[in-house]
């Protein structure tokens, strides 16, 4: 769980430093505080789930393999756009307009997984109570 946390935290931290980079111009730390956010994002999915993601070849093929999980095509098309904030971060020639809309992708992309989770929570929480329900009449 603290693992996990970490993750949240750090998200959260990125996601932050991301729009004060975006009010000062700075575009090429913005894109790799955004790429941050994703991918600390996406590390917590895989930990909540017991997997460790070591490389940024397996954040991609988790990603993958989420979006096909929760056949949700829209999580791979997001992650794709965290990553080319990723590339601009090296060779800086996304114009800042692009920047912007990847860092709004990136927030769509950590609510979309957000929301997963406490769906997950919630479904979680219902089967459990029936369980207990169904133990006490039976």
């Amino acid at each position: 769980m603290e693992k996990i946390n970490n993750y949240i935290s750090l998200n959260n931290k990125y996601l932050r430093e991301a729009d004060v980079l975006i009010g000062k111009g700075d575009y090429v730390q913005a894109s790799e505080k955004f790429w941050g956010a994703a991918a600390e994002m996406v590390k917590a999915m895989a930990v909540k789930r017991g997997i460790e993601l070591r490389s940024h070849g397996e954040l991609y093929q988790f990603a993958t393999k989420l979006s096909q999980e929760l056949n949700n095509r829209e999580l791979i098309r997001l992650f794709g756009l965290a990553s080319a904030l990723h590339q601009n971060f090296y060779e800086n020639w996304l114009p800042p307009e692009m920047v912007i809309e990847g860092g709004e992708a990136v927030k769509e992309l950590v609510e979309l997984l957000r929301k997963i989770e406490v769906q997950k929570s919630k479904y979680k929480m219902i089967k459990e109570g029936l369980k207990i329900s169904l133990a006490n009449h039976f």
